[in-house]
């Protein structure tokens, strides 16, 4: 009797196996179609442009704040390291653009180091982003 009773609870249990396969298979499904945006790392009050137009294949994302600091990734990046960090990423993508998102209150002196230092690394396709955008 306890071999039936033993016997009838194996058949009552659910095979997991099959709703974890189809589990693992949506896990890599949305981790392969899902877009990352990419952030400079700060908000920037862009300026407005009525003749913007989108920018694809953005690859990197610099951010100048109102204060003229410079951002990539995230993180603050000196003046002086600024072209090593633009030519990291362009290594990393060379047929990527460069977007430069510059608060409305920046100085054209950093906006105009920045593409200065992407001119430097090798990059001709750089693009100011607007609110627009």
């Amino acid at each position: 009797m306890r071999k039936q009773q033993q016997a009838a609870e194996e058949d009552n249990e659910i095979n997991l196996t099959p709703m974890l396969d189809v589990v693992f298979i949506m896990l890599i499904f949305f981790i392969v179609t899902a877009s990352f945006i990419k952030e400079a790392g700060i908000d920037v009050n862009r300026p407005d442009a009525f003749t913007a137009e989108r920018q694809e294949d953005a690859a990197i994302l610099i951010a100048i704040s109102a204060n003229d600091e410079i951002w990539i990734d995230r993180r603050e990046v000196e003046p002086r390291g600024l072209r090593e960090a633009i030519e990291k990423l362009h290594l990393e993508n060379p047929r990527g653009s460069i977007v430069i998102q510059a608060d409305e209150n920046s100085t054209h002196e950093k906006l105009v180091a920045v593409m200065e230092a992407a001119k430097q690394v090798g990059v001709t396709n750089v693009a100011i982003a607007s609110i627009n955008d």
